[in-house]
């Protein structure tokens, strides 16, 4: 990729200077021509004022003076002069060639045009001379009358030489920008690709296995720094994904290894009494089905938490009074069989960003455990206090609360807080799983005059999509912490 980079940077740097060049050499030639045509015209009109009176007097000591300018005018400048007179012969010449003096010119076309008055200037081939020359030819005027023409030639050679020397001069600035561009662009290249080679070492060492991985997103081009992010985002969550798998399968093979030890020894002790004592074997079956049951529900609960942790719930406004008070009307018939009033406590609507499927799951989990623990003749209150960034929902019973340890834990996994509890020491652990995918916050308190108030607070201007991987696992620890967090299992 390096080399491709450069090399288009070459090709882009080399197209866009031909480009220029190509116009430039065309304006310097015809610049060039036009300079030197406009100084022959010049010196060749102080000439042919020089001459003005060696051609009408016919002066010979005038000739030899205008043969000796013509002379070291073309030493000067490599300019070959001829002068004639008003019928085209030569009487002057810068050539040491003393025969050129008396030939007629009038076959030269810009001869014959300059004696007619005219100025003639242009290229053309001399077959005299076998090259191409670039002229200018004058007429020696006095007045009206017409005694002569001066002519100057260079060879048109000389107007390349001094075009290829300037286009020349450009080619090598032109060189040199084309070898800046490689450089510039092997530096920058060099930049873009090895940051991106450490995002595919990165990428490389997250598929080994190397999970805490992550790109860095402080500095470098600001596609790149998003590239990072991206990059840093996949890891969070696939090592989120990658954790509650082994988390839900570490927890799986260690929970599930009890209730099936007990069923296999009942179901073993059933047939050892099959015959000798058929009524232990109705209690032996019965104990089995209630270790099946135990384990339907820890089979569910280890899923539900599973599928919880998996992904964040899809966030909507939810009225969550309304759910409050539909859970209240579900629960309601069964608190009347256990002699527990449940009612309902609240304003008529609080509106909260979350997740109506988990907020009905949460309330369920608390009036379940609140259920549980309270005593015949009791009150539950399910309750909404809005606030200023959203709402909480209390369920507030009357049982005997949460102490020490139990307080602190009731969170984690498989805490159950008494040896012979019934339950499966998830139901809270889900709870508090629901609450931080759905952009919640679980908390429980023990009340002043006795019970426990659970808690599930869920706000209006934030959603789990906001909070990067870091403060996400930050919410699940502030859920075990030691200021009042936890609950029963």
């Amino acid at each position: 990729m390096t080399w491709r980079f450069v090399l288009a940077i070459l090709v882009a740097t080399l197209v866009v200077l031909v480009s220029l060049l190509v116009p430039i050499a065309g304006y310097l030639a015809s610049a060039e021509r036009d300079r030197i045509i406009t100084s022959l015209e010049r010196d060749a009109f102080v000439l042919a004022g020089r001459s003005e009176e060696s051609l009408e007097t016919a002066d010979a000591a005038g000739r030899d003076v205008i043969t000796q300018l013509a002379q070291d005018y073309r030493a000067a400048s490599g300019a070959r002069i001829v002068v004639v007179d008003a019928q085209g012969i030569a009487i002057v010449t810068s050539d040491d060639d003393p025969t050129a003096v008396g030939s007629s010119y009038l076959s030269r076309p810009e001869i014959a045009t300059a004696l007619t008055g005219q100025i003639a200037s242009g290229t053309r081939y001399s077959n005299t001379l076998s090259l191409n020359l670039l002229y200018v030819a004058v007429p020696v005027l006095s007045g009206d009358r017409i005694f002569g023409a001066v002519r100057l030639t260079y060879p048109a050679q000389v107007v390349t030489d001094a075009v290829n020397g300037k286009v020349g001069t450009l080619g090598i600035v032109a060189l040199t920008t084309v070898l800046l561009a490689g450089v510039v662009g092997l530096i920058l290249s060099r930049t873009v690709t090895r940051r991106l080679r450490r995002l595919t070492e990165l990428t490389e060492g997250f598929a080994e296995g190397r999970l805490d991985e992550r790109a860095d997103v402080g500095s470098g081009a600001a596609e790149l720094r998003s590239l990072g992010r991206s990059f840093n985002a996949m890891a969070e969550r696939l090592a989120a994904s990658l954790d509650a798998q082994r988390r839900f399968a570490a927890d799986a093979s260690h929970q599930l290894r009890t209730p099936l030890t007990a069923l296999r020894l009942r179901l073993e002790r059933a047939r050892q009494l099959s015959e000798a004592d058929p009524a232990a074997v109705t209690d032996r079956i019965a104990a089995a089905e209630t270790e099946v049951d135990r384990l339907d529900t820890l089979v569910e609960g280890l899923l539900l938490l599973s599928r919880s942790e998996a992904h964040a719930f899809p966030l909507e406004k939810i009225d969550l009074a309304v759910i409050a008070r539909d859970r209240v009307e579900q629960w309601r018939p069964l608190g009347t069989e256990s002699g527990v009033d449940i009612v309902y406590e609240g304003p008529a609507s609080a509106v909260v960003l979350s997740s109506a499927a988990a907020v009905e799951q949460i309330a369920d989990n608390y009036l379940d455990n609140a259920l549980s623990v309270s005593p015949r003749g009791s009150r539950i209150v399910v309750r909404v206090t809005p606030d200023g960034r959203g709402a909480a929902l209390h369920v507030v019973d009357e049982g005997p609360g949460l102490e020490g340890e139990a307080l602190e834990r009731a969170f984690d996994r498989f805490w159950t807080g008494r040896a012979d509890a019934g339950g499966t020491g998830l139901g809270l652990s889900i709870v508090a799983q629901l609450a931080q995918a759905s952009g919640g916050a679980v908390r429980l308190e023990n009340r002043p005059g006795g019970g426990l108030d659970a808690q599930a607070s869920f706000g209006e201007d934030w959603t789990p999509e906001r909070v990067s991987g870091p403060a996400r696992r930050g919410l699940r620890s502030r859920a075990r912490r030691s200021d009042g967090v936890g609950g029963p299992a």
